[in-house]
């Protein structure tokens, strides 16, 4: 992949600095980031955005990089590893090749890989870009799939007064990672047909490592005005464009897929917004194949995976069930479809014409393969999406867990990778950080601390640089300019807190008694330092009050220099937090948080987290790994918040702050280093992207591929009965209806017999099982009970049997009947159940 951008010819011996750039696995990297200090050192501190820096060099920058001897040996360093990266087998390649997706697509709203490439908002964002670059490293055959913003999400600027405000620059393509997607020499488009006109889509593709990441975006001047600003804002509040959108992302990304010929298994959604790719890939196969759209459905669903991020219900998108028939009537009727089965997909009661259109259901309804992003965030989906699966207990709803991992070598600093290096080698962390973290047992308690503060010194002099360009522009006094250079102290205990500024992630709950937080941080004979940053949306009023309420409080006069708010939260400045930062901060109310992956990014570098029980840290919290909040409980904001701020104050006061400050005869805080160690060997391999992505492999994408395969052969047989299977069971499960069940003891069990007639439903279609739900002692209890005999005198009416033991009494015990067939994924497809009471 190269440019056609760069103005000025590079001499031979920088040939290769284009294709760096390009790279957004290795352009920001710390094995490549010296290469762009000795290029730029000045638009590197600025902008950390390689790409940028190779389009705006002078001729004279160049031709001096070009006999730079450190420049080119870093230079040549990269080619080596480079070489090494992409030659050597990855995971993926040691795996079966009858058990792994040939192709995996991956499709997301937002990729937050660089800098250089500003197409994310937050957290979705930045764990899809992890998703991209460890699926590289791994050697996972993935394609991503998304959109290229005109202006992506805002920037903030804070203003003398601390008030939020929003900028939102042009993102021009020739100033980007990206380079037009060709196919025989012809720049990539696609076409989608709209009401009354065709809209017309540019392809353009970055790169990530081994990954090609294909991003579309309306802007043609074949468009009209109104049309090429479809993909002008992330997150565009206008419901119209909102939804073109997530047309332009589902409909147009499959068929982007179909034009460039490629054959894929698994279509993975990282959330909702990309659902309608599940109808664009059916509409392809019943034109490819000559079935139904509905064989087509049920065929390929097999092979979608969808990944729900969303810890509240309010937060699906839904839109206006007219809106969606305006803009779906083409694709509608290009698929000789009837609108409502359509819209029912999208909504829980069918019932109900007036029903929003849920994204969520119709990703639900579209895929095999539901996950939740943490244990507890599987906890909470299953009972949003309990009323989609009405009478089904809520540990069947058909929501499994995939915790969210973070890419370390983007994370990563440079004092923690060569104390990793150190311990296993040069690349045991980078192959399978795992299974060599163990080896950290053996890494000095003085070479551990010693490489805490050298990132410590690292992350407050960025800060210190960052913050003194920000007070600058801001047009503040000259000796406030002059005082923002030599902000915070470089042996201080360094709390950190960088977090979107919304309701429910409480970011100024440590402000609850800012009394007793101002005295803990003015305490000069144990002093603390606290580092903030975070954007809220420009039309949350709420989050941008505590925005302001937080700048408030790190201007006042006694807590100059050691509260710093950082303006404009963004990859750059998140990945320095994540080198230095001794204590992460997070408040979310629980279990409003999914996942949250902020804290996961200090855990290779060594930092420790302070966290509400929820997301990640519920299940990854251990008293030697670091501190928690709230202790799990769960109730209204006027109890918990008050009482988890003094949690958090208290911990602050009476265990973090003594230990940190508690020095044996060297200056070694040993309880302090022991914990780093804990943590560090514990937690980084768990909770690393690598770690997620092969569990995805594992757990998702394989079954998914082999599912449909079976589903597509000899022209979709199998997909053909199963559908005849759901007319079955749709036409007929009303007519079925149990007997009274009896039970009996006998040698310590329970004979329990029940009859059940079928009506005109055949048999073999239906499961009877015997089930008892979760309490006290016990667990829930699924056994199959077995045909004994028809009844006689009956149509199509059977005895069913079970023995169970008598550990738990009868009245525990519950017939029931749900569908069967030997390629069926139930609730997940059929969602039907009978209760004998």
């Amino acid at each position: 992949m190269t440019s056609q951008y760069f103005p000025l010819e590079l001499p031979p011996s920088l040939h290769e600095l284009p294709k760096l750039a390009l790279d957004l696995r290795w352009s920001t990297s710390l094995l490549t980031r010296r290469i762009w200090e000795r290029l730029d050192a000045e638009g590197w501190r600025t902008t950390e955005n390689p790409y940028l820096l190779l389009l705006n060099a002078s001729q004279e920058q160049l031709t001096k990089a070009s006999t730079d001897e450190e420049l080119l040996s870093e230079l040549s360093i990269w080619r080596t590893k480079a070489e090494q990266y992409f030659h050597r087998p990855a995971w993926f390649s040691k795996l079966p090749c009858d058990t792994v997706p040939r192709q995996i697509a991956y499709f997301s709203m937002e990729f937050g890989l660089s800098e250089a490439l500003p197409i994310y908002s937050g957290g979705l964002g930045l764990l899809a870009g992890d998703h991209l670059k460890s699926a590289s490293d791994l050697g996972v055959p993935i394609v991503g799939i998304g959109i290229l913003y005109q202006q992506g999400y805002f920037r903030q600027v804070l203003s003398r007064e601390g008030e939020q405000r929003e900028a939102f620059p042009f993102n021009d393509p020739s100033t980007l990672p990206v380079v037009p997607l060709l196919k025989n020499g012809q720049w990539q488009r696609v076409a989608l047909d709209l009401p009354g006109r065709t809209l017309i889509l540019r392809a353009w593709q970055a790169q990530v490592g081994r990954v090609p990441l294909y991003l579309l975006d309306s802007n043609d001047p074949a468009n009209s005005p109104w049309d090429r600003g479809i993909t002008a804002s992330l997150y565009d509040a206008g419901r119209d464009k909102r939804l073109l959108q997530e047309i332009v992302l589902g409909i147009g990304g499959w068929r982007l897929l179909t034009q460039l010929g490629m054959d894929v298994d698994v279509c993975h959604l990282n959330e909702g917004h990309a659902a309608f790719a599940v109808l664009a890939r059916a509409e392809r196969l019943a034109r490819q194949t000559g079935v139904s759209v509905f064989t087509a459905f049920r065929a390929t669903r097999a092979g979608n995976v969808f990944t729900t991020h969303t810890p509240v219900a309010a937060a699906f998108d839904t839109f206006d069930p007219d809106l969606v028939a305006h803009y779906a009537e083409p694709f509608v009727e290009s698929l000789d479809l009837p609108m409502d089965r359509l819209l029912d997909l999208g909504r829980c009661n069918t019932h109900d014409d007036s029903e929003p259109f849920n994204m969520a259901f119709l990703a639900m309804r579209g895929c095999s393969h539901v996950n939740a992003v943490s244990q507890l965030h599987g906890h909470v989906s299953r009972k949003i999406f309990a009323k989609l699966y009405s009478r089904w207990p809520q540990e069947e709803v058909p929501v499994t867990s995939i915790t969210n991992g973070v890419h370390i070598p983007t994370w990563n600093s440079e004092p923690a990778r060569k104390l990793w290096v150190a311990s296993t080698g040069d690349n045991g962390w980078f192959e399978d950080i795992a299974s060599c973290s163990d080896s950290l047992h053996e890494i000095d308690s003085a070479q551990l601390w010693n490489m805490r503060s050298e990132s410590r010194k690292l992350l407050i002099e960025y800060v210190r640089s960052r913050y003194y360009h920000q007070i600058r522009t801001s047009g503040a006094p000259p000796e406030e300019v002059h005082q923002a250079a030599k902000v915070l102290d470089l042996n201080a205990l360094t709390l950190g807190f960088a977090r979107r500024f919304t309701e429910y992630k409480r970011p100024t709950l440590m402000l609850y008694d800012s009394c007793r937080l101002r005295n803990l941080l003015t305490n000069p004979s144990y002093p603390v330092q606290l580092i903030v940053a975070g954007k809220s949306h420009p039309n949350d009023e709420h989050g941008k009050s505590m925005v302001r309420e937080m700048n408030d409080f790190a201007r006042l006069p006694e807590l100059k220099g050691r509260v710093i708010f950082l303006e404009d939260y963004d990859i750059a400045l998140a990945r320095h937090l994540a080198g230095g930062i001794d204590v992460w901060l997070n408040t979310p109310r629980r279990p409003a948080e999914a996942c949250g992956t902020s804290g996961m990014k200090t855990l290779f570098n060594g930092g420790l987290n302070l966290s509400v029980l929820d997301g990640w840290w519920d299940e990854a919290y251990q008293p030697q790994v670091g501190w928690e909040i709230g202790e799990g409980k769960e109730s209204e904001a006027t109890i918990r918040d008050p009482i988890e701020a003094e949690q958090l104050l208290n911990l602050l006061e009476h265990q973090i702050i003594p230990e940190f400050y508690d020095r044996d005869e060297q200056g070694l805080p040993m309880k302090w280093v022991a914990r780093i160690q804990h943590s560090m060997r514990q937690l980084t391999g768990r909770f690393s992207s690598d770690r997620m992505v092969k569990d995805y492999v594992t757990q998702a994408y394989a079954p998914a591929a082999k599912a449909v395969a079976r589903r597509l052969a000899n022209n979709c047989q199998v997909a053909s009965d199963l559908y005849e299977w759901h007319v079955q069971i749709e036409n007929h499960w009303h007519e079925l209806h149990f007997g009274e069940a009896n039970f009996s003891q006998k040698d310590g069990c329970w004979l329990v017999s029940v009859p059940l007639y079928f009506g005109e439903l055949p048999s073999q279609l239906v499961k009877v099982q015997l089930y008892a739900q979760a309490h006290s002692q016990f667990p829930a209890t699924t056994i199959e009970m077995h045909c004994s005999h028809p009844l006689i005198g009956s149509v199509n009416g059977f005895l069913y049997v079970a023995e169970v033991s008598c550990d738990r009494p009868a009245t525990d015990y519950t017939p029931r009947a749900i569908p069967f067939h030997s390629d069926g994924i139930v609730p997940i497809e059929e969602s039907w159940i009978l209760w004998q009471r």
